[in-house]
């Protein structure tokens, strides 16, 4: 029967069957780029994610837990600061907190620009040592708080100068280094401004005692 169906009817069976199998070739075309476009953007993303690990991996250990001491440090003398302006009792004190608060968080922000070049994840939070030191200050008030506070500043910015010295000396990469290099000068700026506020408030601490024990012997 097939045999006998007329010419027309063969020409468009034939376009029929020519038709679907353009239709087929299209539709397998479109997936196998959909894959393709898919794959390369899996490659891309790999090769990115490859590129950071790879720019980690390249700082030595002493200049990432620079970075990492260096933030930890930051976000504390921020915290510590803010703490300052409302605990504080003498403007010298307060002033100086806020004084943290502006240059730390400015060093703070530069130091994450070198980390997102560098592919390192930096700490979010100060470690515990501040955060013992923030907890007990946070109790204080008064005389008794710009003392201890300075006192601690005194102390905080020489260990601080000495870390980024060394790092300034010795460190390898070389945009660290210049972060380093760059900061110090603030920081040494700040220990003698901490060492003026802290002989204040020490000088403040003996006139209240002296005040008051003449009180007491009046009385």
């Amino acid at each position: 029967m097939a045999n006998h169906l007329s010419v027309p009817a063969r020409i468009a069976g034939v376009v029929s069957f020519c038709f679907a199998a353009a239709v087929c070739a299209q539709t397998g075309n479109n997936v196998g780029s959909r894959a393709n476009t898919h794959k390369a953007a899996n490659v891309g993303t790999t090769a990115a994610t490859g590129s950071m690990n790879s720019k980690a991996s390249t700082l030595s250990s002493g200049d990432r837990k620079f970075m990492e001491n260096a933030t930890q440090g930051g976000m504390a003398e921020v915290k510590l600061g803010q703490l300052a302006t409302q605990k504080g009792q003498a403007d010298p004190v307060k002033q100086f907190g806020q004084r943290m608060v502006d240059d730390h968080t400015k060093a703070n922000d530069q130091l994450k620009q070198v980390a997102s070049t560098k592919g390192v994840n930096l700490p979010t939070d100060m470690d515990k040592s501040s955060q013992r030191e923030y907890d007990k200050l946070s109790k204080m008030s008064g005389a008794q708080f710009d003392r201890e506070y300075m006192d601690h500043m005194v102390s905080d910015h020489k260990k601080d100068i000495g870390e980024f010295q060394k790092e300034a000396k010795n460190g390898k990469d070389p945009d660290v280094k210049q972060f380093a290099s760059s900061t110090l000068p603030v920081l040494q700026q700040h220990l003698q401004l901490a060492q003026s506020a802290d002989e204040m408030a020490r000088n403040e601490s003996k006139t209240q005692t002296s005040s008051r024990t003449n009180a007491k012997k009046g009385s």
